[in-house]
Parts: C-alpha cells; sequence; structure tokens
C-alpha cells in the first residue's frame, strides 16, 4: 500500500496512460492539456515531484517529463487501472480456432502464441515440454524502445538460448498464476525497456507450460492482461477434454 492521496493517484494514472499512448518522458503542461484533474499547474508539477521522490516517477536525463517506474506501474496495474473487457467476437472466434486444435496441444498453443501476438499488437512466447515458440517478432519492430539494435537482438537471442529466459521466468513470486516482471528487475541491462506479461498453465492430462507477451515497458496492460488470461483459460479448458 502507499501512501499517496487520492489526487496524485489519480495523477499519476494520467502519467501513465500518456506514457503508454505516446511513449515519451511525460511533462506537467502535457498532463494540464490533456488531462482534467481539476488542480493547478503548480499543483500537478508539485505532485509530479513527490510521485518522483516516492520512486513511482523517474526523470530521464535532462528531460522536463517523467515517466514511470516498474514500481509506479505495479501500482497502476494493481489499484488504478480499468482492464478492457474483450468482445464477445474475439472470445468466440480465439476459443474456435484453439478447440479446432485440441487434439494436438503443441499445435494449440502455437496457435494461442500467433493468436496473443496479433490481438496484443506485441511479441508473444510459449514454453511447451520445453519447447519455445514466439510470435509476433516484427511487431516490437515499430517500437522506439527496440529501435536500439542491442535491445532487439539480445530480446530475440532469448529464445535462442533458453537460460537467459528461464532465468527471467523464474523470477516470478507470489501463487497467481498471472505474473508481469519489468526489464529493470531482469538482471540484464538491454532488458531495461522492456516488460514481460506470462501465465503459468497446467491441465488434468499433465499439459504445462508458459505463455505471455514480451514488449516495452509500457505494455498496454489494460488490454493484454484480459487476453493472457483468456488464452490461458482455454488452454486449460481444451487439456480437460
Amino acid at each position: 500500500m502507499s501512501d499517496l492521496t487520492e489526487r496524485q493517484k489519480l495523477l499519476l494514472k494520467a502519467i501513465i496512460e500518456l506514457y503508454v499512448k505516446g511513449g515519451e518522458p511525460v511533462s506537467s503542461d502535457l498532463v494540464e492539456k490533456s488531462c482534467d484533474l481539476g488542480v493547478s499547474p503548480a499543483t500537478i508539477r508539485n505532485d509530479m515531484v513527490k510521485l518522483t521522490e516516492e520512486g513511482f516517477l523517474k526523470q530521464p536525463h535532462t528531460s522536463a517529463g517523467r515517466t514511470p517506474t516498474s514500481q509506479g506501474f505495479r501500482l497502476y496495474i494493481n489499484e488504478l487501472m480499468k482492464e478492457k473487457e474483450m468482445s464477445v467476437v474475439d472470445e468466440v472466434s480465439i476459443k474456435q480456432q484453439l478447440m479446432e486444435q485440441r487434439s494436438e496441444f503443441d499445435k494449440m498453443v502455437q496457435s494461442a502464441t500467433r493468436a496473443l501476438a496479433k490481438k496484443c499488437g506485441t511479441m508473444a512466447l510459449s514454453i511447451n515440454d520445453e519447447n519455445v515458440y514466439y510470435s509476433g517478432a516484427a511487431n516490437i519492430l515499430d517500437l522506439p524502445e527496440f529501435f536500439d539494435i542491442d535491445v532487439t537482438r539480445f530480446v530475440l537471442s532469448m529464445f535462442d538460448e533458453f537460460p537467459i529466459l528461464e532465468r527471467i521466468l523464474n523470477k516470478a513470486q507470489g501463487v497467481d498464476p498471472l505474473h508481469i516482471i519489468f526489464g529493470d528487475e531482469t538482471g540484464y541491462e538491454y532488458l531495461r525497456p522492456t516488460s514481460f506479461a506470462f501465465l503459468n498453465f497446467e491441465t488434468r492430462r499433465g499439459n504445462k507450460g508458459v505463455i505471455g507477451v514480451l514488449g516495452p515497458d509500457r505494455l498496454n496492460f489494460p488490454v493484454v492482461l484480459p487476453y493472457l488470461r483468456y488464452i490461458g483459460d482455454v488452454l486449460i479448458q481444451a487439456g480437460h477434454v
């Protein structure tokens, strides 16, 4: 729990959503112009300083703007974010697509990975019986976080060097099958601008694995998490049939 006021939490929510949309550090001027928070520009600036001091925001380089930290994102996800509802059309089409392959679970996991990448607009990954799959690599190439060739090379190399990916996924803690790990928590410098959201699944027939997404730290979590949970549920249901 944080000791932030409701006003400061609303400001943090506004800053994170502006950052997710634009990918650039968020200034107090941008917040004032874009969000009707009902407070003065001076109050916005003072609260941004407070959020920075408390570790929810950071000021990159000499920019006048701020970006969220992993601590800020976690507060947003746990307390401030409202998940987007999936459309019935998406639910039906995804389930139908995956259930058609339920007799070959490995192929169904691959299909689920492709569906997750397409719906979330980022890179998706899965591990099933130590087979590693990924889809949507082209999706991340248009994102500024991956314009650095060293970042992109490192990300793609993880799928050839499974121990690195395994070490990252093993950092997950807690009993909830859905986990989020930010790049600055991985211990790898080239992953600092990234984040992972993934779900552990296991069926009564003994099928188990991991499915998730990899993208920038500013993943569109309100969209990503519902798709991830739903696709994970379909895999578990299919494994029971």
